[in-house]
């Protein structure tokens, strides 16, 4: 796929099936023109997240308009936090993780970022899902 002007959006949940159903959803409702990438579980194959498979998500999801990381519960988002330090430093200002529901989040996410939003944009599309 060619490399996409849209921004990115990552999915990061403890349950490897909670990460790619809800990724599963996003690419049903709006298609392939949003580079996404879901990271779900431990290394060891259960719950909990992971750091080297939250980074690969994010290199998958890659673009140059950056990446929006939706995220499950708390030790998600301390394992996103920590891959996006771990990132070389150009691309750190172009990944955000949002406050936002990760399912309704994502979809919301990746129907703004479709449309060539920036990446501030699809994070507060995201995020207005929680003040509402």
């Amino acid at each position: 796929m060619p490399a996409s002007k849209n921004v990115g959006i990552v999915i990061v949940s403890h349950s490897a099936k909670v990460a790619e159903g809800a990724a599963d959803m996003v690419r049903q409702m709006v298609g392939d023109n949003v580079p996404l990438a879901a990271a779900g579980g431990n290394a060891e194959g259960g719950l909990g997240t992971d750091v080297a498979a939250i980074m690969a998500a994010i290199d998958r999801a890659w673009s140059e308009a950056g990446v929006a990381i939706l995220v499950d519960l708390g030790g998600a988002e301390t394992n996103s936090e920590m891959a996006v330090e771990m990132m070389p430093e150009e691309r750190r200002e172009r990944i955000v993780i949002c406050n936002a529901p990760i399912v309704e989040g994502a979809v919301m996410a990746a129907t703004e970022a479709s449309g060539g939003s920036p990446l501030a944009v699809v994070r507060a599309t995201a995020e207005e899902l929680i003040s509402a």
